[in-house]
């Protein structure tokens, strides 16, 4: 047996790693998509047509064999169909390019006050009950997403985005894209997700809050007109009830750790005396 093993070991070349490793990368990325999508309950079925296959092999039941070898055929461009958005999502997930970075162009000193104008626009508008939707671009392109509203390219501050937002102007039924360190357009059609387990609470607002992040890697921010609850959409899921310093960390997470530079200017603020960051 050691022999065995031995022989199989030094047979083994670099091809066969990287082979290997593309594969598990490949079954890691579609067992993830088969659990955050309707794909789960495909993946349930497809697995009891193939058990009833292998049965229906075994005891030589040819009509039941011969109406599943043509339903596959009819079955490929059924799944096709059904599951494009799913199916499109998972190519996006696959084909971003990490090496673009919207934030790579802003320093830690205008990272830290963007994140200031965003969190106190937010905690402002949550206090008057002003209802907005605010989506940060991050490695999918919203380019067709923008292309729906008006192009402002403003810097970002917190009297912008409440003027946007104000009730009765005119792009406040829209959402405000924020691309690196600008207000890139406002009043923005979003997809609505489909979702059919979203609570009923939830309204048009929230839900293309979550659609847009299911179909790429954008962050939203949602502030409720009717509870004034400030909420975050991420990869399809919604989280509420949001605070001033859990707004302030995940804006963090987006422009300051993300910040190529950000390392040797902490270090060269902690020098001069400047206070350390969260």
């Amino acid at each position: 047996m050691e022999q065995f093993f031995q022989n199989i070991i030094s047979n083994i070349g670099i091809n066969d790693v990287l082979d290997i490793l593309i594969v598990a990368f490949l079954f890691f990325k579609l067992l993830g998509f088969i659990r955050e999508t309707r794909a789960e309950q495909l993946a349930k079925g497809i697995l009891i047509l193939v058990l009833v296959a292998v049965i229906a092999n075994l005891l030589n039941l040819y009509t039941l064999q011969w109406i599943l070898s043509n339903l596959v055929n009819v079955g490929l461009i059924a799944i096709v169909i059904i599951f494009q958005p799913e199916l499109r999502r998972l190519l996006e997930n696959l084909g971003r390019n990490k090496l673009i970075n919207n934030f790579s162009g802003i320093d830690l000193e205008e990272a830290e006050q963007i994140t200031v104008e965003i969190k106190e626009a937010l905690l402002a508008m949550s206090r008057t009950r002003t209802g907005a939707l605010i989506v940060i671009e991050r490695e999918t392109t919203l380019t067709d997403i923008i292309e729906t509203g008006t192009v402002i390219r403003a810097e970002i501050n917190r009297e912008m985005i409440g003027n946007i937002f104000y009730e009765g102007a005119p792009l406040h039924d829209g959402a405000l894209i924020i691309r690196g360190d600008k207000l890139e357009a406002a009043g923005c059609v979003l997809p609505l997700t489909e979702d059919k387990k979203l609570s009923k609470e939830l309204g048009t607002r929230h839900r293309a809050g979550i659609g847009i992040t299911e179909n790429s890697d954008a962050l939203v921010f949602i502030v409720s007109e009717e509870t004034g609850i400030i909420s975050k959409a991420e990869d399809g899921r919604l989280e509420r009830k949001l605070d001033g310093k859990k707004i302030e960390a995940i804006l963090n997470g987006i422009y300051i750790a993300q910040d190529k530079n950000s390392l040797p200017e902490r270090i060269t603020k902690i020098l001069k005396g400047g206070k350390k960051d969260a």
